[in-house]
């Protein structure tokens, strides 16, 4: 009997001591593991510890406690965590470990900044959730230096490694500490939540809310500035792009990576204790990219001079805009919307507008601000939409780059380089306050095209405007329009320019020029043997190539809608005669010039009739067409309309007619 009950008792306490030395064995693996992080922080100069480990085999239980840590770099970061728990920890295969839940408790991240303005940044967590956790078994080897491009690039590739159903953090809090001259500020997140992190993918990122508050001093009052951030949300979020941002392998990699699908938040409030407010309803981006080779981290970090350093100088700072100009050409923003924007500034009233739409590719796209409605002392200001077209940003930083130097004024050439910036630009629907009175100035559209540049210049261009503006007696060019009894003036021009460089015909085309209830018109001007070096803003050479630019035909239509008239009435009023005897004394200084002309071309005659016919029968119209007889000079021929224009005119042959 004693036997047997000997025998139970070994078989009992085999079990039960192997199941002890099993646990010790695991909880001295887990411990050796995090001894040799540890130690790879004290190996660098940082201070590192921690409480117990403990581990419970049944239930599959890892806890560490009282960690704490700070790094060896010259701005040293501080952590202090009070929990760390593991539960249903498990090793799937032998490079992976796995836990059902982490919860980490009391985390506290400190990092000095000895800067001019801030000098420590801290922020608190009091709990962090991690779900269906699972990543490397073993420790990550520490960069070997402190930069934060090191340290960035080590968490994303951790994070990159980890797999979870979500890591969630209900609150964030943080405050930054600043100069005397500059006061801190303190900013806080809720509802912080990673969700579906697999293979370096996060399908959302997202936080409820986040709030910043800062005291500063204006004026030497006392101001406080709260910014109130809600929905922040990022879908589909690619880890891989944003480490190669860090990584100087990839500083040759000329390929756009996605790096979110959407970020959208809002509302977005900052408010002032003087009474600013700024509201946006919603921001949203889709398609966010980033080339590695022109995004590097540490080129943007580059472009921050160091604490206590003296202003640049020109060509330092022609040097960083050139770097900025580069990482700008790295952003790719498919389509990018801030909606419902209202900025309200006493005693200013308030400034609304609708939207603000953004595409950018390579740096380089459209910007249209929609919606504008604005207070101004002559009266209320609207706008339907404004589009900066082709926007290239990069070049625009480069280009006034130039400027840098204030003791050197820009040359016009370096100011025409502003033109290759911007493709065009397009007003729409604008209705403003005319002067101090009820009238207001109405534009349907103007939308203006450029492009084909030689050197500065570009050698097509499209305008298409529409508008309409009260006449204003007070300048001598307009009174006569509000003597004849127009008190509102509307304009629809279409005009463009072209230029071939294999033929040189240059070509200005106006099929549509209407002043309303005065004059419209249609024009058409060429000109031959056009050489690509007049473009050459400057150069001698330009003027001297000039020589061979040949005139080609004109042709013009004016359909008279109360010019005419109008021009009577002004004649009439100057010289205090009646508008019968004025249009007469018009026609009859119309043929006295005639047969001065006639004498040096044969068609003058026919076309000094059609003018004639042109004013004494109101509302016709008047074509005109010129066709050189043979080679004209371009230059002779402006300097002899000024001087001799019979003589000028004579090289044409000269068709004119009127009809209704």
């Amino acid at each position: 009997m004693k036997k047997i009950l000997l025998g139970l008792a070994v078989a009992l306490v085999i079990p039960v001591a192997g199941f002890f030395g099993f646990q010790f064995y695991v909880q001295q693996r887990i411990a050796g593991e995090i001894d040799t992080a540890f130690g790879q922080i004290r190996s660098a100069g940082g201070k590192a510890s921690h409480g117990k480990i403990s581990f419970d085999l049944l239930k599959h239980i890892v806890t560490i406690a009282d960690i704490e840590g700070e790094s060896g770099s010259p701005q040293p970061i501080h952590i202090k965590i009070a929990t760390i728990t593991a539960t249903g920890v498990g090793q799937p295969d032998a490079t992976h470990v796995s836990a059902d839940s982490v919860d980490v408790t009391d985390i506290e991240i400190g990092v000095e900044a000895p800067a001019q303005t801030i000098s420590r940044v801290t922020y608190q967590l009091p709990r962090v959730a991690v779900k269906d956790y699972s990543g490397p078994s073993s420790v990550r080897q520490l960069p070997a230096s402190s930069s934060l491009n090191d340290l960035y690039q080590f968490v994303l590739e951790l994070l990159a490694d980890t797999n979870a159903a979500s890591i969630a953090a209900p609150t964030l809090t943080g405050k930054i500490t600043s100069s005397a001259a500059m006061p801190g500020s303190d900013f806080s997140y809720s509802g912080l939540a990673m969700e579906n992190i697999k293979d370096g993918k996060i399908a959302t990122i997202k936080a409820d809310g986040f709030v910043f508050t800062m005291d500063s001093q204006v004026a030497g009052k006392p101001e406080k500035m709260t910014a109130n951030l809600a929905n922040l949300v990022a879908h589909d979020v690619d880890v891989g792009p944003m480490v190669a941002m860090f990584d100087p392998k990839k500083a040759t990699d000329d390929r756009y990576y996605r790096v979110y699908r959407q970020i959208s938040a809002g509302p977005y409030v900052i408010t002032s204790s003087r009474g600013l407010k700024m509201r946006m309803d919603a921001m949203s981006v889709d398609d966010v990219r980033l080339r590695p080779s022109r995004s590097q981290f540490s080129a943007l970090m580059a472009l921050i001079p160091p604490p206590g350093t003296a202003p640049p100088t020109p060509a330092q700072a022609r040097e960083m805009m050139e770097k900025a100009a580069n990482f700008y050409e790295g952003i790719w923003l498919g389509n990018g919307v801030i909606s419902g924007i209202s900025v309200e500034a006493p005693p200013v009233s308030a400034v609304k507008l609708g939207q603000v739409r953004v595409n950018m590719q390579n740096g380089k796209g459209d910007i249209a601000f929609e919606g504008l409605d604005a207070s101004t002392p002559e009266g209320p200001l609207r706008m339907e939409r404004f589009t900066l077209k082709a926007l290239d940003l990069p070049s625009l930083m480069r280009v006034s780059a130039q400027f840098a130097n204030p003791a050197q004024p820009p040359q016009p050439q370096q100011v025409l380089q502003l033109l290759q910036v911007l493709g065009g630009a397009e007003v729409k629907g604008v209705v403003a306050p005319f002067k101090n009175s009820r009238k207001t100035v109405k534009i349907d559209a103007i939308n203006l095209n450029w492009g084909q540049f030689v050197g500065t210049i570009p050698t097509r261009v499209h305008l298409d405007a529409r508008l309409a503006s009260p006449v204003d007696a007070s300048l001598p060019a307009i009174s006569p329009l509000a003597i004849a009894g127009i008190d509102t003036m509307s304009l629809d021009v279409n005009l463009s320019t072209a230029w071939d460089e294999a033929s040189g015909a240059f070509v200005l085309d106006a099929p549509t020029f209407e002043m309303g209830s005065f004059l419209n018109a249609s024009a058409h001007v060429a000109l031959a043997k056009v050489p690509r070096e007049v473009f050459m803003l400057g150069s001698q050479q330009a003027t001297d190539m000039a020589a061979q630019i040949e005139a080609g035909t004109l042709e013009l239509s004016l359909r008279d809608l109360g010019a005419v008239d109008a021009f009577v009435v002004q004649y009439a009023r100057i010289y205090s005669i009646s508008r019968d005897v004025a249009r007469s004394a018009i026609v009859d200084s119309i043929r006295d010039a005639g047969q001065k002309a006639a004498a040096a071309n044969p068609d003058a005659p026919a076309a000094i009739d059609a003018l004639v016919r042109f004013v004494e029968t109101p509302r016709q119209t008047l074509l005109v067409k010129l066709t050189p007889l043979g080679k004209v000079p371009a230059q002779p021929l402006l300097q002899m309309l000024q001087s001799d224009p019979e003589v000028a005119l004579a090289q044409f042959r000269i068709e004119a007619s009127t009809g209704l």
